[in-house]
């Protein structure tokens, strides 16, 4: 029998990705300041403080954004392992980006990411009638794109930005058997 998770938007092989809610904050805080995972994103670690963290955190729960939806990932033990979220959305070119953090060490090279990736494009592409999704991954993280190519994306271009090459991977929509859902092309 399948637990059902409050917040559920899709469940994967080993994931379900629910709605972020207030608990989820002290694993993000965790994650956001940890200057290896943020290497990953080119990025520098959260420097404020928690609670500084807690009200941005807050703020955006109160007042989603149009513009970007942040889920969370849980293994089906319940635990927080992890986010994805599609931003830079673009409803007139019907596309968003992806990205995704898997926290928890433990739970890398073990299918999560790319399950979670997988769960999200088909999410995204069943709820929103984009035609296409799209990631950058540094050009170092071969674990991260070959994840990626398991679950469906393909390398379509690179770029540079700010001394970082970034490999460009995309998901199209005409691409994925939406089981009798329109694709909308």
């Amino acid at each position: 029998m399948t637990t059902v998770v409050e917040g559920e938007v899709a469940r994967g092989e080993f994931v379900v990705l629910r709605n972020k809610r207030m608990g989820d904050a002290h694993d993000d805080f965790r994650w956001r300041t940890d200057a290896e995972l943020a290497s990953f994103d080119a990025a520098r670690p959260f420097a404020a403080t928690y609670n500084d963290y807690v009200a941005l955190f807050r703020d955006d729960l109160l007042y989603p954004s149009p513009y970007r939806r942040s889920l969370s990932i849980e293994d089906y033990d319940g635990r927080h392992i992890g986010n994805v979220m599609y931003y830079n959305i673009d409803a007139i070119r019907r596309e968003a980006e992806l990205g995704i953090t898997i926290g928890e060490r433990d739970c890398w090279s073990r299918g999560y990411g790319r399950d979670a990736v997988a769960t999200a494009v088909r999410h995204i592409f069943r709820t929103t009638g984009f035609r296409r999704v799209y990631l950058k991954t540094l050009d170092w993280n071969v674990r991260a794109q070959r994840a990626f190519e398991r679950a469906g994306f393909r390398m379509c271009g690179r770029l540079r930005r700010a001394g970082n090459v970034f490999v460009i991977m995309e998901f199209m929509a005409a691409w994925l058997d939406l089981e009798g859902i329109e694709n909308r092309e």
